[in-house]
């Protein structure tokens, strides 16, 4: 009798090699994961020197990109063994990295419901690092004036009717329609 039956490939050989295909494919597919991604950082930089038209664009790319490697290097920690404090160290620099972006776009952006949403990032991102400093016993820093608006970039670089109104009195404009 042979060992390999019509019976024998149909009910134990196909599941074998397909287990065994998918398996390998996993690992494949994990290995690829756990590798270093590409390096983004000059691609902004690549990306304006390709397409000189673009060029307006560069200090918003410049800005958000130096954004990026700070919060990424900040939300690497040293494990303290308590998850919690773990965690609001590397989520304060997380939230910190969401206000310097948005503060980039209101000093370069010229789309008004994006201003006014990059207000509410600057905003509510603050809450959210007081809250979580607070949920493990660290102290604030001190109290500042939420920002309506941030430094203005150069006379090119924004248009004269990109200024955006403060947040409490678009949330007063909104209760009143």
């Amino acid at each position: 009798m042979s060992l390999f039956t019509h019976a024998f490939v149909r009910r134990r050989l196909i599941p074998l090699v397909a287990a065994a295909s998918i398996s390998a494919t996993s690992f494949a597919l994990a290995q690829g994961a756990m590798r270093e991604p590409p390096a983004r950082a000059t691609m902004p930089v690549q990306y304006v020197a390709d397409r000189p038209a673009l060029a307006r664009e560069q200090p918003f790319l410049a800005e958000n990109d130096a954004a990026m490697k700070k919060m990424m290097a900040d939300m690497t920690i040293k494990p303290t063994g308590d998850v919690d404090r773990d965690f609001v160290a590397m989520m304060v620099p997380h939230h910190q990295g969401a206000i310097d972006m948005a503060k980039a776009v209101l000093r370069y952006g010229h789309n008004e419901q994006l201003r006014r949403l990059a207000q509410e990032i600057v905003v509510t991102q603050q809450q959210e690092i007081a809250a979580m400093r607070l949920a493990v016993g660290e102290p604030l820093p001190p109290s500042v004036a939420s920002p309506t608006q941030v430094a203005a970039p150069p006379a090119s670089a924004v248009p004269p009717d990109a200024t955006a109104p403060d947040s409490m009195s678009m949330k007063m404009n909104m209760k009143r329609e």
